[in-house]
């Protein structure tokens, strides 16, 4: 089979390998009960065809973002057949738009894209696609799913949701509960869905009552701007959510100069400083929704897939899937342990 046909196979999902097997079976003049088998090879850990990945992302000015290379380039390392092109990153589009060029123009077998800005980078996203290069579209999406062949990221109405009923469960017996929402930037979508996924849980508690929420920028020092604000306002309440844990770290910091601890505080996204509060369990911080930067690494074994024309280990498909949107789980100090090496810095 030609290169050509065979790239645009693992772009559009054209299962060749299975196809030909499939026709086998169906040509057959012995009959069988059993179930066609999936004879494709799944991705494992053993070395196999050379897969040069370029990966580009946003600059890492926060601590999720700087999470997410260190997780690419770690698990790019775990592979001997793999070789990482990785960008310095940028927030400005032109420039992101600039990096990706350059890895198009190097020929790189498949791209790791996280865009700062999906809709801005969707043309870049289907200029790789177009030129067989097939794209793993990292969190923020991009605009049509001709710019990518398979998404991988987290889940912001989940993350809401599960927030909401961790908190919804603690403050289901208590009578007229109070609780206020500290969120992250307004205008992204993402912060929108976090609290719609928030108020759509606490809607199962009529006994809880959002009383408060305030909008901060996802850095610590408008967690702390934003929470003083709120304690300011709000003289009682019972639960906090705030979205992030970088500017949970400022909201943290309000909390402790107000002298207040009459209440129970769930973070966001999964931070390591979170996560070691957590365990301590000497203060407000009782639980942290996850918005793991783990999907770095997952992207790269998904890339590393494609670039060998391999499906997925545990899945009877040919092809890797096209999209995979991955669980807010929450830790408390029950589970905490668990988690503790996936804290982010």
């Amino acid at each position: 089979m030609p290169e050509f046909t065979s790239r645009r196979g693992l772009l559009f999902g054209t299962a060749a390998v299975g196809a030909g097997a499939f026709l086998t079976g169906c040509t057959s003049n012995e009959s069988s009960d059993e179930p066609a088998s999936n004879d494709q090879p799944a991705a494992d850990d053993k070395p196999g065809k050379q897969v040069t990945i370029g990966f580009a992302g946003p600059q890492a000015d926060h601590g999720w973002l700087n999470a997410i290379n260190e997780n690419a380039k770690s698990r790019a390392k775990k592979y001997k057949d793999v070789t990482l092109e990785i960008t310095e990153g940028s927030n400005d589009t032109a420039a992101q738009i600039g990096q990706i060029e350059t890895l198009i123009n190097k020929k790189v077998d498949v791209l790791v894209i996280l865009p700062a800005d999906g809709k801005a980078l969707t043309q870049i996203g289907l200029q790789a696609m177009r030129a067989d290069i097939p794209v793993v579209n990292l969190d923020r999406i991009f605009n049509s799913p001709q710019a990518y062949r398979c998404w991988i990221g987290g889940d912001n109405y989940g993350m809401g949701l599960n927030a909401g009923h961790y908190i919804g469960e603690k403050l289901k017996d208590k009578k007229n509960a109070r609780v206020i929402e500290l969120a992250g930037l307004d205008n992204l979508e993402l912060t929108q869905q976090r609290t719609q996924g928030f108020d759509a849980a606490l809607k199962n508690y009529p006994n809880i009552k959002k009383v408060a929420r305030q909008a901060a920028d996802f850095t610590v020092e408008s967690g702390q701007a934003k929470m003083s604000q709120l304690l300011q306002a709000q003289s009682n309440f019972d639960a906090l959510w705030n979205h992030d844990d970088d500017q949970g770290v400022g909201a943290l910091r309000a909390i402790d100069q107000a002298g207040r601890d009459d209440f129970l505080m769930v973070g966001g996204a999964g931070a390591l400083s979170a996560f070691q509060a957590i365990k301590a369990d000497d203060g407000v911080l009782k639980a942290t929704v996850l918005y793991p930067p783990t999907m770095a690494a997952s992207a790269i074994d998904l890339a590393r897939a494609l670039g060998q024309g391999k499906g997925v280990g545990g899945l009877a498909e040919f092809e890797i899937p096209a999209s995979l949107t991955l669980y807010s789980a929450v830790v408390d100090k029950e589970n905490v342990d668990q988690y503790m090496s996936t804290g982010f810095k």
